[in-house]
């Protein structure tokens, strides 16, 4: 290591957010990075551990610890610290294809599991992969690099999302011929459509996707396989074939009233919103608006998290977010030690946009929907909720959250955004390839492999795994291209 006091002479530090008042006014990304030389005293702050769990990648009590690509994160804080930008770019290119992504959605599971976090504040890892792949781009460092030699080999990649692009990024670099399959009109997938801007500018991506086609790789666009092209069509054009359709059914509520109009899945909401933006600058009447509604946003997750931030945004009237389960703890338990991922509770951009806005936090917890009301024109004003309260089924030993008898009440609301996860693969896509499915509808292959029961069919990301993290995807497609390499070639060098 560059400065072994680096940690205890420097405090941690990040790139600043803009201040809400600001930033609700638009949907761009809304942090001003470090400058260099502030982002090296940040790589000094690295200890350079004899074993650094921040790359380690390990299941521990059912939670991923430290990074799932393995990054080799000492390494190239070292090489911040020694502002030796090219090479820290050459090792962070090493492990990871994408992180110009990474750096701005991943939850930072390495920084969970950073030594200097067990009892002081852990290194700004996620910070200094942001400006390192940045500064590659403005030094031209990150640019096209074609293979020079071509195997004659065709795969089709199935869905364009963070696991099939990792797939088509290292399949194209060992020379195979990779055409990626995206039913939408952009490509992307959840990182186009189901992230928001404030997050993820899309530019970011098409920077990406443009090297990538530059480098060979095909994409196509407005075609759903399965609909517009069969499967077995696929099959024969391509030696080989990747499903990495993502886990895209998202979970509905069962309530009466569900379907008065005016409730929607998260997703959708979403991807209206992006998607007038990019096409129209967010005109009115193109996308699914939360401006001088009272929202109700169901779940508690990062997507719900992105539904308020975005409702904030269009100027809603109010928003509550809606969690089933009590607030975690403000600090770590007895029984979440580091390095797991702590379970402790969280205020995210969005929430403290609206608590900014609104005057308090919008999360509401122990409490979901009962049932949604309508007016006489079949139009959505309000829901009645009802207080959960945990109980332990004797049999199972298992607790569940159970509605209060009594503790109902009715609230105005015109907008309901679902955001209750997802259930898995979509079954046409899989009916269509014959593929076999698991209880959670993912696709089933066998242990430590991606190869399906269909011949030379594989599956990658959410659609194998089930509903995850993009830089999980990410390793999900990188695994996936290696195996493919192997069978195709005898053996992989990737």
């Amino acid at each position: 290591m560059g400065n072994p006091f680096g940690f205890m002479e420097y405090a941690r530090k990040e790139a600043p957010a803009d201040a809400v008042s600001e930033r609700i006014k638009h949907f761009n990304e809304f942090h001003t990075p470090l400058s260099e030389q502030e982002q090296k005293k940040q790589g000094e702050r690295c200890m350079n551990c004899g074993v650094p769990f921040c790359q380690s990648g390990t299941v521990i009590s059912g939670m991923i610890s430290g990074c799932p690509l393995n990054n080799l994160i000492p390494e190239w804080n070292h090489l911040v610290s020694l502002n030796a930008w090219k090479q820290a770019y050459e090792r962070l290119s090493l492990t990871n294809p994408f992180p110009e992504f990474t750096s701005r959605v991943c939850p930072a599971l390495c920084e969970k599991a950073c030594t200097c976090g067990a009892n002081g504040d852990a290194v700004t890892v996620r910070a200094n992969e942001y400006s390192i792949i940045e500064n590659a781009y403005c030094q031209g460092l990150a640019r096209p690099n074609p293979p020079k030699v071509r195997t004659g080999k065709r795969v089709a990649v199935v869905g364009s999302g963070p696991a099939g692009l990792a797939a088509a990024e290292l399949l194209n670099r060992r020379g195979h011929s990779v055409t990626v399959y995206e039913r939408s009109d952009r490509v992307g997938g959840l990182l186009m459509y189901g992230i928001p801007n404030m997050k993820l500018e899309k530019h970011v991506i098409e920077r990406k996707t443009n090297m990538m086609k530059a480098e060979g790789v095909t994409f196509i666009t407005n075609t759903n396989i399965g609909v517009d092209l069969t499967a077995e069509e696929l099959r024969q054009q391509y030696d080989r074939v990747i499903l990495a359709c993502g886990a895209s059914r998202p979970r509905d509520i069962n309530v009466p009233g569900r379907e008065a109009e005016g409730v929607y899945f998260a997703v959708d909401f979403l991807k209206s919103t992006t998607k007038a933006l990019l096409d129209n600058g967010l005109q009115e009447g193109t996308y699914i608006s939360a401006r001088d509604k009272n929202v109700i946003v169901i779940g508690g997750g990062d997507t719900g998290n992105d539904c308020v931030g975005t409702c904030v945004r269009h100027g809603a009237k109010s928003v509550t977010q809606l969690e089933m389960m009590p607030p975690l703890p403000e600090t770590r338990a007895d029984n979440n030690p580091w390095p797991e991922w702590p379970r402790v509770s969280k205020t995210d951009y969005g929430q403290e946009e609206a608590a900014a806005v609104f005057g308090s936090d919008p999360r509401v917890y122990q409490t979901t929907v009962k049932e949604f009301l309508k007016d006489e024109g079949g139009r959505l004003r309000g829901a009645v909720l009802v207080k959960l309260a945990a109980e332990k089924d004797n049999k199972t030993g298992r607790l569940s959250m159970v509605p209060v008898e009594g503790s109902e009440y009715e609230v105005d609301a015109e907008l309901v955004l679902i955001a209750a996860g997802f259930l898995g693969s979509e079954s046409y896509v899989t009916e269509a390839f014959g593929v076999n499915t698991d209880a959670r509808t993912n696709v089933a292959t066998g242990r430590n492999t991606h190869l399906t029961n269909a011949e030379n069919v594989y599956a990658a990301g959410d659609m194998h795994s089930g509903q995850s993290l993009v830089v999980r995807a990410i390793r999900e497609g990188v695994d996936c291209a290696k195996e493919v390499d192997a069978d195709l070639m005898g053996y992989s060098n990737l």
